[in-house]
């Protein structure tokens, strides 16, 4: 069993971009509970979760704005590549590799209608390991900001 299992890691970890992962799924943000592993973070708006999260604010742009900016989060990152996108849910997905190793770590975002704006999740996790070193969290600080700075342009 733990060869499989150090088999099957070890074929997250063949070659960039979405090589060795699983096929993309889209997140249900309604039923979604964290897990008990400190390896993975939550973006939300505020008052939809009780869960630990990073929050954001309502968005005054329309849905469309929204989801066209939060589309645009992973171009021109390194080590980050789109995995899939359901435009009738508005959620995208994406693989984003650790810099030093290039574990690779999933991140979906959904833009949701919301009265007086939109609503954005984002959740980042690991697929390896335990401990992320705050590495999700920080991402998801960090893609709050460009979304923010995307949506000022709007």
């Amino acid at each position: 069993m733990s060869t499989r299992l150090s088999m099957a890691s070890l074929a997250l970890l063949r070659g960039p971009g979405t090589a060795g992962l699983p096929p993309a799924e889209p997140v249900d943000f309604a039923r979604l509970v964290l897990p008990a592993s400190p390896n993975a973070a939550l973006l939300a708006p505020p008052g939809v979760t009780s869960q630990p999260h990073v929050s954001l604010p309502l968005l005054a742009v329309s849905p469309e704005a929204a989801w066209a900016a939060l589309r645009m989060l992973g171009e021109g990152q390194r080590r980050c590549w789109k995995m899939a996108e359901w435009p009738e849910r508005r959620q995208v997905q994406w693989v984003d590799r650790t810099r030093l190793v290039g574990f690779p770590d999933l991140v979906n975002g959904q833009v949701v209608p919301l009265v007086g704006g939109s609503g954005v999740f984002l959740y980042s996790r690991s697929l390896l390991g335990y401990f992320d070193f705050g590495v999700n969290r920080r991402r998801l600080l960090a893609w709050r900001a460009r979304l923010e700075e995307a949506l000022r342009a709007v």
